[in-house]
């Protein structure tokens, strides 16, 4: 009894060290971010979070990313919860990540295109974050739900995905004096509920940048292979317009109901050697019709070649060719209104 009790005493012991580490620099970014103005959110202890998920145990898993985070479904005090849990590996590699997550999530948590932040959890080795769940379910590589060959949603809920995503990102490019680029437009960041609406979240490798600036340039380039702007992984230079060129590969891959990029020779995607835009521009250029998803019965050939043109502008090569997110988000809406 007596080993046990210290070994809690020094557990409690760790605990209180993670939490006073990890409060100070969730301030430092918070008040770096935005100035110390922020949604209030709430402190979970470890013990709430513990015995929500049996210490994490595999049988409340509801997604992952390898090697970055795995996320759980948890009930705390009569309340369902989604709990994201970032690998230790990737707090190594990325040691900002988890505090930009969770500012950021509770500066925008206000607006209803983006998961809501409720608290997070201080007293582990890496912050704990607790979002709201409402039985949300991930879009997978193809923009659908479920494994990756399921079959593809309605054309008018991929549309109003589009339009969900596309204001959340809108919002991020003007409701603040500096601007937030998301910087990991994708599917994986995407979750819809059991209505149909979707919902932005994945703040951790997000960028503010200086107030009054359009640009800055970064040391490392972040992203998801087949969805990150040309320009940036060239140059480095990161600008809203990159999450401009990200959303409007997530357009082609809602439209079409193909992942970003994959293997030809095994319809696998683990070895990338086609991207989905390139596939799209050659079939344009060879005069051949671009296959949209879905089934006959869904099909509305004037939306879905406006919303492809609308992408294809999202990608073009050089940024002045790009709209703005806020043009995109109005598009798009004005394409749903149009019975064609």
């Amino acid at each position: 009894m007596e080993c046990w009790g210290r070994k809690k005493e020094k557990q409690k012991e760790k605990e209180k060290k993670w939490f006073l580490e990890n409060g100070s620099i969730f301030l430092q970014q918070l008040i770096a971010d935005c100035n110390g103005v922020s949604n209030p959110i709430r402190i979970f202890s470890s013990d709430q979070i513990s015995k929500a998920t049996d210490h994490f145990d595999p049988k409340f898993y509801l997604h992952d990313i390898p090697e970055a985070f795995t996320w759980y479904k948890a009930v705390i005090e009569g309340r369902s919860y989604a709990i994201k849990k970032f690998t230790d590996k990737w707090h190594q590699i990325h040691p900002v990540a988890p505090y930009n997550d969770t500012v950021l999530s509770s500066r925008v948590s206000n607006y209803s295109g983006f998961l809501q932040l409720m608290g997070c959890c201080l007293d582990f080795p890496c912050p704990v974050l607790v979002f709201e769940n409402l039985e949300y379910r991930f879009l997978n590589v193809r923009g659908s739900v479920g494994c990756e060959d399921a079959p593809l949603l309605p054309w008018n809920v991929r549309l109003k995905i589009a339009k969900a995503v596309a204001r959340a990102i809108a919002y991020l490019h003007t409701a603040f004096p500096r601007i937030i680029i998301h910087r990991n437009i994708n599917p994986s960041n995407v979750l819809l509920d059991k209505n149909g609406m979707a919902k932005l979240t994945g703040f951790s490798k997000a960028v503010t940048l200086p107030e009054g600036k359009t640009w800055t340039e970064e040391e490392h380039v972040f992203g998801t292979y087949g969805y990150m702007d040309p320009i940036y992984l060239s140059t480095d230079r990161l600008t809203e317009y990159s999450d401009v060129f990200s959303f409007g590969i997530l357009m082609l891959v809602l439209l079409v109901g193909k992942p970003a990029y994959w293997d030809e020779s095994d319809g696998g995607i683990l070895y990338p050697e086609i991207l989905l835009l390139d596939y799209v521009k050659n079939l344009q250029e060879r005069g051949e019709p671009i296959e949209f998803g879905g089934g006959s019965n869904q099909m509305r050939p004037g939306q879905m070649n406006m919303f492809l043109d609308l992408a294809l502008r999202c990608c073009e090569e050089r940024n002045e060719d790009r709209p703005k997110m806020i043009s995109v988000a109005k598009e798009i809406k004005l394409i749903e209104t149009m019975i064609i």
